[in-house]
């Protein structure tokens, strides 16, 4: 029998120490590694494969649903968490489980077994797309983003942001410390960015309100929006009547 191989990841040693006594007599279960943040959870994960992650949700440096994010191909996920408002937000009803600190072993087992069956029977990338989803839908206002950028992570915070452009079916980020692409829709950022900071002022175009310098007539019906870094960005009739309500 094949095993599947797992992975902890979590800030608390207490936490990592519970789940490796919980998996010490499994025998279809092979542990092999552990993390204790993101930036070293993402080095492993490339390293060693593994079929199934447990992954807590509040960590420093990047926390478990921006590793999720910038995951290539991710595995099977098992969040563990102390904040019950992330569980219920996230994955009531979704395929993948999670763990809602302090568990005891039977739960613990009852998610593994739900796991297990989903990598088994089902592959992993159906579980992985509906799990984005529904972080993607239910996350509050972000206020910075992670991306990877060649083999680094790096964090933006969204008052960094000049503005974002829509790529086919990316993103691309313009912020002070540079362009970056990320794999996510127009509409997510509309509906997540702070709204009195961002304004989308075309399909392809949402912009910071505070890098905005002048407005500008470009046409009959078309304006432009001037940068203070002198770029300039073409409005549409809707985006236009947006900023008038703004500005």
């Amino acid at each position: 029998m094949k095993k599947i191989k797992a992975l902890i990841v979590d800030d608390e040693p207490l936490a990592r120490d519970l789940i490796k006594t919980y998996l010490s007599d499994i025998q279809d279960i092979e542990l092999v590694g552990e993390s204790e943040n993101g930036f070293e959870a993402l080095n492993q994960i490339q390293a060693v494969k593994p079929d199934l992650i447990f992954l807590d949700v509040q960590m420093p440096k990047i926390n478990g649903f921006e590793l999720l994010e910038i995951l290539e191909n991710p595995p099977a996920i098992i969040f563990t968490t102390a904040f019950d408002q992330y569980a219920i937000k996230a994955f009531d009803m979704s395929a993948v489980d999670y763990l809602l600190k302090p568990f005891s072993k039977e739960r613990f087992l009852q998610s593994l077994e739900k796991a297990r069956n989903l990598i088994t029977m089902q592959g992993q990338q159906p579980i992985l797309e509906g799990l984005r989803e529904k972080i993607d839908n239910s996350q509050e206002p972000i206020n910075r983003i992670v991306v990877r950028h060649g083999a680094k992570i790096i964090i933006i915070p969204v008052d960094s942001i000049h503005y974002f452009e829509a790529q086919d079916n990316y993103v691309m980020i313009y912020a002070d410390k540079g362009n970056f692409l990320k794999d996510k829709s127009m509409k997510f950022y509309e509906q997540h960015l702070p709204k009195q900071d961002f304004i989308r002022i075309h399909r392809s175009f949402i912009v910071s309100v505070s890098q905005i310098e002048s407005v500008e007539q470009y046409a009959k019906d078309t304006h432009l929006v001037i940068l203070k870094s002198g770029t300039k960005l073409k409005t549409s009739a809707n985006g236009y009547k947006r900023l008038r309500e703004i500005l």
